[in-house]
């Protein structure tokens, strides 16, 4: 069946890095859109990042432009989100999605196929 589990959350400081990472089985890995959203609490999920199937175009949100950095590797099965310079206002569940597109651009909530379970990120300051 298809999984989708993503890992790297977790607790740091302002200013501070973290690394999360998504895998993803059950499904052809080179076929899909894979994106990150994250939800605030009592707030819808938002789009954070996207990548089209050859990692070659992603695609950020401006509240994160600058400080993030989507990639994926076909051979691996994993979708990475690179996340620096954190802030207080990024503490948030983050999702990570996948899509049966080939499209680039922005993911949109209502066309992902498959979510993960949401790994917890908590920025303290």
């Amino acid at each position: 069946q298809v999984q989708v589990v993503e890992s790297g959350g977790g607790l740091v400081q302002v200013g501070g890095s973290l690394n999360l990472s998504c895998s993803v089985s059950g499904l052809t890995f080179e076929h899909l859109k894979l994106g990150w959203f994250r939800q605030f609490p009592g707030k819808e999920r938002e789009g954070v990042a996207c990548i089209d199937w050859t990692g070659l175009k992603p695609f950020y949100e401006d509240s994160v432009k600058g400080r993030f950095t989507i990639s994926r590797d076909n051979g691996k099965r994993t979708l990475w989100l690179q996340m620096n310079t954190l802030v207080p206002e990024d503490t948030a569940m983050y999702f990570c999605s996948a899509e049966r597109a080939y499209s680039a651009g922005r993911c949109y909530r209502n066309s992902v196929d498959y979510w993960g379970q949401g790994t917890q990120v908590t920025v303290s300051s």
